[in-house]
């Protein structure tokens, strides 16, 4: 499969500021690619070097077979970009407003119509068609928003936190509209925060913090990975068997690490990775209590998204 975005040791400082330090991505054509950190990871930075709005201090960045620096007009051809703000423009209708949109465009007067109406339909407003775009809420403005980056056809749509600030019923919403436009071959990169809707929608998945990747991959992948080991979850009371438990846990072949983890109401708690086999963990078990250690806890953690965000970032930011 090939990529319809690549990034290469892509930087971007603001001052003394360095927002992006060494992003380099890879997004298939026809993915959902979830491009996933935490707030000042520097997702959007790198979203507007992508989009031609900021221009990077070094590394390379091609879409849809364009560079952002050098073909910039090309690029725009090929985008449809949604910022996590709205705009300016609520004193429109909402025909008007995707009307304006498609004449920045260039698409002439008498095919605009009927591009609005299939719009509108697509995105589920045409019963708001005459409303102001200020009457709209949240949810029907992120709907027009995404109907609008869709004005010129674009290959990729480049959507910045379509999700945020939305109640659960308009988030299942956008989610079942970007699962709808990638069925009809529109590669979809978006960011969030919001790791539900990753894990539902997306077929790829990048995870960022302090400007620069630090997982990349088809979502089958990252799960696999993930499966390739067990994390025994350790609670103890003393807190002084805490040292006694990581070495017992070490001596074993089959314990890839140990590390200590949030405490939770004022106990001990450690993280035991292990290679993916029952015995080892029966005998991990058993070797405790033939130390005279009962743990409080002994559990297996599911594995899910969330695990692997927690485990593969440090709570950074640029």
């Amino acid at each position: 499969m090939d990529n319809i975005i690549e990034t290469h040791h892509l930087k971007k400082s603001f001052g003394q500021f360095e927002a992006v330090r060494d992003m380099t991505l890879a997004v298939p054509r026809g993915s959902i690619y979830g491009f996933v950190g935490p707030n000042g990871a520097g997702k959007t930075t790198t979203m507007r070097i992508l989009t031609t709005l900021t221009r990077p201090n070094s590394g390379t960045a091609v879409v849809a077979g364009h560079d952002v620096v050098r073909d910039r007009r090309a690029v725009r051809r090929a985008i449809g970009y949604m910022p996590d703000e709205f705009g300016v423009y609520e004193d429109l209708r909402v025909w008007e407003y995707l009307d304006f949109f498609a004449a920045c465009y260039d698409i002439p007067e008498a095919d605009r119509r009927a591009l609005v109406n299939d719009l509108l339909e697509l995105v589920d407003l045409t019963h708001r068609r005459e409303d102001l775009v200020d009457k709209l809420s949240r949810g029907m403005k992120q709907r027009l928003s995404l109907a609008r980056t869709l004005a010129h056809d674009p290959q990729v749509l480049i959507l910045d936190e379509p999700a945020s600030g939305l109640d659960p019923r308009a988030r299942v919403e956008i989610r079942e509209l970007l699962a709808e436009l990638a069925r009809m071959g529109k590669t979809i990169f978006f960011s969030t925060h919001i790791l539900a809707d990753v894990e539902d929608i997306c077929t790829h998945i990048g995870i960022v913090e302090a400007g620069q990747v630090v997982m990349q991959g088809s979502l089958d992948q990252l799960k696999a990975q993930m499966m390739e080991t067990r994390d025994i979850i350790i609670t103890l009371l003393d807190s002084a068997e805490a040292e006694r438990v990581k070495s017992l846990a070490l001596a074993r072949t089959s314990v890839r690490s140990v590390e200590f983890i949030t405490p939770r109401a004022g106990r001990t708690r450690l993280r035991v990775e292990m290679i993916d086999t029952d015995e080892g963990i029966r005998a991990l078990h058993h070797d405790l209590f033939a130390a005279g250690i009962v743990p409080l806890g002994f559990q297996e953690e599911e594995k899910t998204l969330e695990t692997m965000f927690m485990k593969v970032t440090r709570g950074l930011v640029t």
